[in-house]
């Protein structure tokens, strides 16, 4: 029987089945445990089908980026007002970036590739249906994205810190808190007043509470906004 050439090698490996291997590697390992080595024994082939498809690792963890985002995009794009989007979008990532550490990481080495425009695409047409006024939109958007990423991205970070010293969350915020309730309260009073709520707080519910805050100052912006004012005085206008 005739051995298939390099070619129909190949054609029968697609970009991705490439994407996807390589997603399940990052999930399993990180970011350390994705190598060609390692995505070439996964899918049985060799390293040089899979550059046919793929430039390099960062191409790799980019693509595999992308992947997650068009599916946590799809997933909050129906229904609801553009507030309820945007919220669904952030809170999609939050945990997106919660259930895949390697992913914020990712994101923050490509600020430019084409996952963060997606987000950025989103966000904007959802910020500019709420009626921000044009010369607001980008400082809007980019606040929004910033918020999304960096903090979701840091409590991804810190939670993947944790995991690598075998640490409990409970057990690990119990000590910051025994050590913020130490601290001086007259050169301390905040600090030291909010330490028991550290062990046992929702990380989630408080990055809601920021989307929350950017959604109401948004409201507030666009309603004392001179466009607003202007369509308000036509509005009451005989």
């Amino acid at each position: 029987m005739r051995k298939p050439d390099g070619k129909r090698r190949q054609d029968s490996l697609t970009r991705e089945r490439v994407v996807d291997a390589s997603i399940a590697i990052l999930d399993e390992g990180g970011e350390k445990g994705l190598t060609f080595q390692a995505l070439a024994k996964r899918l049985k082939t060799g390293a040089g089908a899979i550059y046919w498809h793929v430039e390099n690792k960062s191409d790799l963890l980019v693509a595999a980026s992308d992947a997650i985002v068009i599916n946590v995009i799809a997933a909050c794009s129906a229904g609801g007002s553009p507030a309820d989007k945007i919220r669904a979008l952030a809170l999609d990532l939050f945990d997106a970036l919660d259930d895949r550490p390697w992913l914020g990481s990712a994101l923050a080495q490509a600020p430019g590739s084409m996952p963060t425009i997606r987000i950025l695409e989103h966000l904007g047409r959802e910020v500019r249906a709420m009626g921000v006024p044009h010369e607001d939109e980008w400082t809007v958007v980019a606040a929004l994205l910033n918020y999304v990423l960096g903090v979701g991205g840091q409590n991804a970070a810190h939670a993947e810190m944790a995991r690598m010293q075998h640490l409990e969350r409970e057990a690990f915020l119990g000590e910051i808190a025994l050590r913020l309730s130490a601290l001086d309260p007259k050169d301390f009073p905040f600090v030291q007043s909010i330490a028991p709520k550290m062990p046992d707080h929702d990380d989630r519910a408080d990055f809601l509470t920021g989307i929350d805050l950017f959604l109401d100052g948004i409201a507030r912006r666009i309603a004392g906004s001179p466009m607003a004012s202007d369509r308000t005085t036509r509005t009451e206008e005989p």
